[in-house]
């Protein structure tokens, strides 16, 4: 018998992807691929001592990991690693991190389908 849950998940990420995405670049050296991503954001809370608490939020993109495509081979996310995001006549270009420790990617749903990436902005440029 199929796993009915898994199946709402599948169909609510094909749903997600095809209207609730924009395209991205995601870019790994000179490897690159354009990616259905839908933006969303983390706030990571890190524990300084003595009391003090500091508060990053983290742009998010989440993506099917089937479209992770980078030289041919399926791929992960890898700290350094550039999503560039194009919106009208300015590109956005997000690196791949996270602050703390903290893992740059982390799964978005139970059955390992979608990915969620960690970035911070690094610069801004034309398309």
């Amino acid at each position: 018998m199929a796993d009915l849950l898994q199946k709402g998940s599948e169909w609510l990420d094909g749903m997600r992807a095809a209207h609730a995405s924009r395209p991205v670049a995601y870019v790994r050296g000179t490897d690159s691929v354009e990616v259905a991503a839908t933006v969303g954001r983390t706030v990571f809370r890190l524990d300084k001592g003595c009391g003090l608490v500091e508060r990053v939020e983290a742009r998010d993109y989440l993506v099917l990991a089937a479209d992770l495509v980078l030289g041919g081979r399926a791929a992960l996310p890898k700290a350094g690693d550039r999503i560039r995001e194009v919106e009208g006549n300015r590109a956005f270009v997000y690196e791949v991190m996270a602050p703390g420790g903290e893992p740059c990617w982390r799964w978005s749903d139970p059955y390992r389908r979608t990915l969620r990436i960690h970035t911070k902005h690094v610069a801004t440029c034309l398309p």
